[in-house]
């Protein structure tokens, strides 16, 4: 499978993410709803994404005891959502659950990955954890793959070693930026080719499309690039 571009709409207003989803139409395959636009919209918002001809990618890192994500991830999936995420640190016994709650849904159940490290990290900034950040994603990604999880959440920075150590494993990866474009609130980021490089199988992008003078313009260079990339 080619890597495909994944469009984050982390906008403050409903209809300012429905302007940009048209905008973007035909141009990208997916969407991303993360916490602040369901937060503002709703599940309404997925299947209005739907309806305007796009996947949808749910991001609400889905970390509580068993039971309750497993109801999360059911409600997701009634809701259109065709990959969401969830939190590895929940352990096996949350992340079975969660699988066992989407393969209710047949061939509607949603793809399930799980953030491993979140790229906003840099060495030695994660709470009570002493493992640098790209060694904590690979040790989490490790178990992963048997606890019934599609793909994991990791930089570009990871992709590489967890595809070469965790076999049918798919990285979905933020904290990517175009050569040049600011990093914002990113630690461990890297461009589109090399993030295609090292493996990656899904890209996710927010600002540098979100305010980029063209969003769909912005978006079909990115995809230029992971396409030569190959």
């Amino acid at each position: 499978m080619a890597a495909q571009l994944i469009v984050a709409l982390d906008l403050p207003r409903k209809e300012d993410a429905l302007v940009l989803a048209r905008e973007l139409q035909g141009a990208v395959p997916w969407c991303k709803v993360g916490m602040e636009l369901f937060t503002l919209a709703g599940p309404d918002i997925i299947r209005e994404l739907h309806d305007l001809g796009f996947h949808v990618f749910l991001d609400m890192k889905f970390y509580d005891i068993p039971h309750t994500v497993a109801q999360a991830v059911k409600a997701a999936a009634a809701a259109g959502a065709e990959l969401l995420t969830l939190h590895c640190q929940g352990g096996e016994r949350m992340c079975s659950e969660a699988r066992i709650a989407a393969d209710s849904y047949g061939s509607k159940a949603p793809r399930l990955f799980g953030v491993t490290a979140l790229t906003s990290f840099g060495p030695g900034e994660m709470p009570g954890i002493s493992a640098d950040p790209s060694d904590f994603a690979l040790e989490l990604a490790g178990k992963a793959r048997g606890w019934g999880l599609d793909g994991v959440v990791c930089s570009g920075h990871e992709a590489a070693r967890i595809k070469a150590s965790c076999q049918g494993l798919r990285c979905l990866c933020p904290g990517i930026r175009p050569a040049g474009a600011d990093t914002d609130d990113q630690q461990r980021i890297m461009t589109p080719a090399r993030a295609v490089q090292a493996g990656a199988d899904f890209l996710v992008v927010g600002r540098p499309i979100l305010k980029a003078p063209s969003p769909a313009g912005a978006a079909r260079a990115i995809q230029a690039e992971m396409q030569a990339a190959v």
